[in-house]
């Protein structure tokens, strides 16, 4: 990994020391998982021991477990916990949607303009503040955080110190081992008030809510920089909201094909990172074939993960060879791939399209919604939400 990777990472690539990669990991994490009190304990932050977090984020992220498995995972578990989880999947899917549609115009505001205090701080995440040290600690060995947390770093960021939304987005991108920018983005929109104009504040009373051993921890706890409320200016709407917020003019081509699509033969199957699972479908489809992935090394050197992402993505891909044949290259996706006959699994980001184009594989599998993309509003979950099926595809 360090020979053949090191040089395209942020960091030095180390292992996170809390999720494996890989189909086993996943099974075993989808095998375990205990619903019971999901409901009340998903926020909580410390001690460790009450977090309720499934922790299948991860593996649900490289299509290692799909959304409609663990929607079905949850069939057992107390009502409220189970409704509750499904709902958290069921957002999951609305940033796919989302991401989708929109493509890379995600990355702007689209309701209204962040809630931005307009005196900047210095540092955005100061370590002196012990909440927020404790959460960028867990970011950057981890690469995961609970909901709670995401919430608290992203407001903390720009909310209340000021600072440019994107960038600090990017840096949960960067180490996240669930960071997809269909998730990311509509967390960090949501949470600085641009995807509904009314913020998530920030304060003191969360943490002695969620985290109280942090405040006692901490060096500023007689003069706490967080004490109150942050300031929030009042929403200003966007001018002219993206029409696609709106309408999509065209679900069948942003949801993909809905069997497999071209008549060629394949000789291999094109891996990508979304969807690196044993049930792939394009695996699955073509059991005998070898399987290929392609470290994207323009993408990468552009991106500069941490190295625990691409660890984690390592490690799948061996998991993966112990059952079948997988050649792993470092190259430009098109050009190792465009004089091969491949077979491959359709991915809703613009990243996929715009290779994929280039490609030209020989067959396309379905994407594994949990519900198929409408032409309805995704302005918001709610309006997204009420033109969905009512019952998984």
């Amino acid at each position: 990994m360090r020979t053949h990777l090191g040089d395209l990472c942020g960091d030095t690539p180390e292992a996170s020391p809390t999720f494996r990669g890989g189909q086993q990991a996943a099974d075993a994490a989808l095998v375990t998982l205990d619903l019971a009190g999901y409901a009340a304990r998903r926020n909580e932050v410390l001690p460790r021991g009450r977090r309720g977090a499934s922790r299948l984020s991860p593996y649900i992220r490289h299509g290692l477990i799909a959304l409609p498995e663990a929607w079905a995972a949850a069939a057992a578990a107390p009502p409220r916990d189970r409704a509750k989880f499904r709902d958290e999947l069921a957002w999951q899917e609305y940033g796919r949607h989302l991401y989708a549609r929109l493509g890379t115009r995600s990355a702007a505001a689209l309701r209204a303009a962040p809630a931005r205090a307009t005196v900047r701080w210095t540092d955005p995440w100061p370590e002196q503040m012990r909440c927020v040290s404790f959460c960028v600690e867990e970011l950057e060995t981890d690469g995961w955080l609970v909901n709670q947390t995401r919430m608290w770093l992203a407001s903390q960021w720009t909310v209340r110190a000021g600072a440019d939304w994107t960038v600090g987005e990017n840096r949960f991108f960067a180490h996240l081992l669930d960071g997809s920018r269909a998730a990311n983005r509509v967390g960090w929109q949501w949470t600085i008030g641009a995807g509904t104009g009314k913020p998530y504040g920030f304060s003191r009373w969360q943490v002695r809510k969620r985290a109280p051993q942090l405040c006692r921890e901490c060096p500023l706890s007689f003069d706490c920089p967080i004490e109150d409320w942050p300031a929030s200016p009042p929403p200003t709407e966007q001018p002219e909201p993206e029409p696609l917020l709106r309408h999509d003019p065209d679900p069948e081509s942003t949801g993909g094909p809905r069997s497999p699509a071209g008549h060629g033969r394949p000789e291999a199957v094109w891996l990508t990172a979304e969807s690196l699972g044993d049930a792939d479908p394009a695996l699955a489809a073509h059991p005998d074939l070898p399987a290929v992935f392609v470290f994207d090394a323009p993408l990468l050197a552009r991106l500069r993960l941490s190295g625990k992402r691409l660890v984690f993505l390592t490690e799948t891909l061996a998991d993966l060879a112990t059952r079948r044949e997988v050649a792993i290259h470092r190259d430009d996706v098109v050009q190792q791939l465009r004089e091969r006959d491949v077979a491959v699994t359709f991915a809703p980001v613009p990243g996929f399209r715009s290779r994929a184009a280039a490609v030209g594989p020989s067959t396309v599998h379905p994407w594994r919604w949990l519900f198929r993309p409408h032409g309805g509003p995704v302005s918001s979950y709610t309006a997204w939400r009420k033109k969905t099926a009512a019952h998984p595809c």
